[in-house]
């Protein structure tokens, strides 16, 4: 697995797009922080600009860079959730604009996977994450449902878990509001 954490961050660094398994599905990534790949990825995907993507972070320190508050609620849910949990916040800031919600929201998820982890804490700074196919198509929950011309408009595959056939599912979704109300985008 090193070998290709070393191989995707590489790519990442010079401002790729890779195709990777995440804590949920199999993902389209890109540093959070590159405003021209996260431009490739919403190309390569057919995605509406207005429509956001998720960004995976080690943990909610990290988080923290990134929005201007974190709700008082979010670290009891985090804490709790037993399912992979995606959080929408408030007051997104040092993220390109591409990224950041008309609202001016960001959604971040905290990963609990050592592969995520370690592409994330190599290079230093969170990642992109959309679901790997074309906008308003299904959503391929294993490797071999990926679309020929998502795997072919990437500039790297990671080689791992990819004769993977267990059941997974997106994540959760939640958007937390600065007063700590919670509103549930997707279950």
């Amino acid at each position: 697995m090193q070998e290709e954490v070393k191989k995707a961050v590489a790519v990442l660094k010079k401002g790729g797009v890779i195709l990777y398994p995440t804590d949920t599905i199999w993902g389209i990534g890109c540093d959070a922080r590159n405003r021209k790949a996260i431009a490739r990825i919403f190309h390569l995907k057919r995605r509406d600009p207005s429509k956001q993507m998720i960004v995976l972070a080690t943990s909610l320190e990290q988080v923290a860079a990134y929005v201007e508050k974190i709700p008082e609620v979010v670290p009891d849910l985090l804490r709790t959730y037993n399912r992979p949990l995606t959080i929408i916040y408030p007051g997104a800031v040092n993220l390109p604009d591409n990224l950041i919600g008309q609202d001016g929201t960001i959604a971040i998820r905290v990963v609990r996977n050592t592969l995520c982890e370690a592409i994330i804490e190599s290079l230093g700074n969170p990642i992109v994450s959309t679901s790997a196919n074309l906008s308003g198509n299904i959503t391929p929950l294993t490797f071999a449902m990926i679309e020929p011309e998502i795997i072919k408009g990437v500039d790297y595959v990671v080689q791992v878990r990819q004769e993977e056939v267990t059941e997974v599912k997106p994540s959760t979704i939640i958007k937390v509001e600065a007063n700590n109300l919670i509103t549930i985008i997707r279950e």
